[in-house]
């Protein structure tokens, strides 16, 4: 039996939960509502997270535009997001929502600008 103790991040609330692993399936305790057993077995089966940063921008009011994924990535491809984002350069005009790099690692999730420039 394994145990773990983890801080639920799907709302405000910040429950504290207890999950505890035997043989093959998990049981959450301390979620007040049914998101928060989903996290916990999410978080101990294939964590994810959303990703926000600064990307160069030639021609806009500002240096760095503020963009980020999409949707979750698995926790171990952050660091490889984060030096790929270093590597890029856009060129204004952008809208907020545009695509900067179409499915990110073959994940299907897009990093998107955060705001137009």
């Amino acid at each position: 039996m394994e145990k773990h103790e983890l801080i639920c991040i799907v709302c405000p609330m910040g429950c504290r939960l207890e999950a505890i692993k035997e043989k093959e399936e998990y049981k959450i305790e301390g979620n007040k509502c049914p998101r928060g057993k989903e996290y916990g077995i999410k978080e101990l089966t294939n964590p994810t997270r959303v990703v926000t940063s600064t990307v160069r921008i030639k021609g806009g009011m500002l240096n760095r535009l503020p963009v980020k994924t999409n949707g979750d990535i698995p926790k171990e491809k952050i660091f490889e997001c984060m030096k790929l984002l270093d590597l890029i350069e856009v060129e204004a005009p952008i809208k907020a929502g545009d695509i900067i790099v179409k499915d990110l690692f073959g994940t299907g999730v897009d990093i998107i600008a955060a705001r137009s420039m």
